[in-house]
């Protein structure tokens, strides 16, 4: 019906209509689906929350006399150095040097790479330590300095999982609170968490993987950035509604952007009270409207998008596979629901304004010509399990 040429000549010239994953719902119900199909180039969609598998790599640059690192801390968080002389990279979780983590129980987690990553973003100043067992072309062993973003010849943000396309709602079914990634569980089913942008998070909307691919063009943060591989876990085979959307985690991405084009509201470091550190990040991705299949999808509703109840006292960290049953967003996204005869209160990680604010940031740099659809390179996986790491001796 369209072209990825067809729609970013239209934006080019600024006549591309581009509505928010939350707008079209409406549209399409009142102007029926072929003729929305015709007259929508661009569904945004969008997520922020926390997102655990992210990081960065740094490069230095070199010192005079030149060091080779092999040990390496940015304000105290251990950062690796096993790529190349004066290239670093940060993770997201990485805690500060002596971190008591949970030692004191729950432990405060107050600063982690996420808070690093934030800060650098922002425009902070920050202290390399890193240390060296010395070359005869690299002879210096130890080097302390300070620097900002602009110090650096590379700041690139890597985040090998991001975007999960749908994921566990957690409850505690315990008699004792427990701390866990999803926040804080009380016991006995006080309350329960989850994590999801709903009907505007991205591969809700693309269920299928058929416009979001390898080569995708992202608004990272602020930055254009890019899909450059399926996130680690992808794992697509699983049960599915009608509606092809997954009722548990399914499909993740692994982005990539320049942290120097980054935005440092949409980048905060994230404390898990009893966890560990992590990274909040905005993500948005747009969705051209090739033809009226991928704008159906574009449709979902939180009343048709059900994620699993499961919990996370035995059965998450035993592995047992057993969930207690599945919510709708519409449902979890109401403040309470009714669980086994109890109202059990609900809480989310992740910022459904925030990324509503994103989508429609992107779908106004995409009518101004500013953003422009990219067809992937390669499709994701759509059948694809996830193994499992198995505990063995070894074999003689």
């Amino acid at each position: 019906m369209k072209t990825y040429d067809e729609i970013n000549k239209k934006i080019e010239s600024g006549k591309a209509v581009v509505l928010n994953a939350e707008e079209i719902i409406q549209y399409v119900e009142k102007k029926g689906l072929e003729k929305a199909a015709r007259e929508v180039d661009v569904v945004t969609t969008a997520t922020f929350g926390p997102m655990c598998s992210s990081g960065c790599f740094l490069n230095f640059g070199h010192s005079k006399p030149k060091i080779r690192i092999t040990e390496a801390w940015i304000n105290d968080v251990l950062a690796y150095s096993g790529v190349a002389a004066v290239d670093l990279y940060l993770g997201a979780t990485q805690l500060r040097y002596n971190d008591p983590a949970n030692m004191n129980y729950p432990g405060d987690f107050s600063y982690g790479g996420g808070h690093v990553i934030e800060e650098l973003i922002a425009g902070k100043t920050l202290q390399l330590f890193a240390l060296s067992y010395g070359t005869d072309d690299y002879p210096r062993r130890e080097i302390r300095t300070y620097f900002t973003i602009n110090d650096l010849n590379q700041a690139v943000m890597v985040n090998p999982r991001n975007c999960y396309q749908n994921y566990n709602i957690a409850i505690n079914c315990s008699e004792k609170p427990i701390y866990t990634y999803l926040g804080l569980l009380k016991p006995n089913m006080q309350n329960l968490t989850y994590c999801s942008a709903c009907q505007l998070s991205p591969l809700l909307n693309d269920p299928y993987y058929q416009t979001i691919g390898i080569g995708t063009s992202v608004w990272l943060a602020g930055a254009r950035g890019h899909v450059y591989a399926e996130g680690t876990q992808h794992c697509p085979t699983c049960e599915r509604g009608e509606n092809g959307v997954p009722e548990e985690g399914a499909g993740t991405l692994a982005l990539t952007g320049n942290m120097k084009e980054m935005k440092p509201e949409y980048v905060r470091g994230v404390s898990l009270i009893g966890y560990g550190a992590s990274l909040a990040l905005g993500v948005g991705i747009p969705i051209p409207i090739l033809n009226e299949e991928i704008l159906q999808y574009t449709t979902v509703q939180d009343k048709d998008i059900r994620a699993p109840l499961i919990d996370y006292s035995y059965d998450y960290p035993e592995k047992t596979g057993k969930i207690l049953g599945t919510l709708s967003y519409e449902e979890l996204r109401s403040g309470e629901v009714i669980i086994e005869g109890k109202t059990v209160e609900t809480g989310s990680l992740s910022s459904y304004p925030r990324a509503l604010e994103i989508a429609n940031t992107l779908k106004e740099e995409i009518e101004k010509g500013d953003f422009l659809l990219s067809r992937p390179a390669q499709r994701l996986p759509v059948k694809q399990g996830m193994k499992s790491l198995k505990i063995r001796g070894k074999k003689k």
